[in-house]
């Protein structure tokens, strides 16, 4: 007989699982924001963002930075490795890509909405790696040694 336990263990691939948990996530926000009140979704006036919405906005921006500034490093790092299975470097590449974009998409909307944008180059203060590959340029992040500065949390 069987164990429960492994019918339901099974690997997952990262993308799999990425994939799979941000949609789950992002429904889930969703829905839970339109049921908090009981109202639909509204779109908003054209003109100025509310305060809320600016806060929630900028907070994703900083967030698209910090996950740029992290696959920025991988892709110097490991995206043009010839170790790596034949679709990682492509991979790697388009990821960074799309986290660039993301940030740049949501601080241009913030901008068109007469809202500050997120700027975290200030916050540019740990040293990244000094591997081969590396452009050696202050970070936010490290990769190498999995640390965030979080010092400006309480600037």
């Amino acid at each position: 007989m069987k164990s429960p336990v492994s019918n339901t263990m099974r690997p997952v691939d990262r993308r799999s699982f990425m994939k799979s948990g941000l949609l789950a996530g992002g429904a889930a926000a969703v829905g839970a924001g339109l049921l908090t009140n009981g109202t639909s979704a509204q779109a908003q006036e054209r003109g100025r963002l509310n305060p809320g919405d600016a806060a929630i906005l900028r907070f994703l921006a900083a967030a698209e930075l910090i996950e740029a500034d992290l696959w920025t490093q991988y892709a110097e790092l490991g995206g043009i490795d010839n170790n790596l299975p034949i679709d990682c470097p492509q991979y790697i590449a388009s990821n960074t890509l799309d986290e660039i974009s993301h940030a740049a998409f949501l601080n241009v909307y913030l901008e068109s909405r007469g809202a500050e944008p997120v700027n975290l180059d200030r916050f540019r203060t740990l040293q990244g790696s000094t591997a081969t590959g590396s452009s050696g340029i202050k970070r936010l992040t490290n990769l190498m040694n999995l640390n965030v500065d979080t010092s400006w949390f309480v600037r």
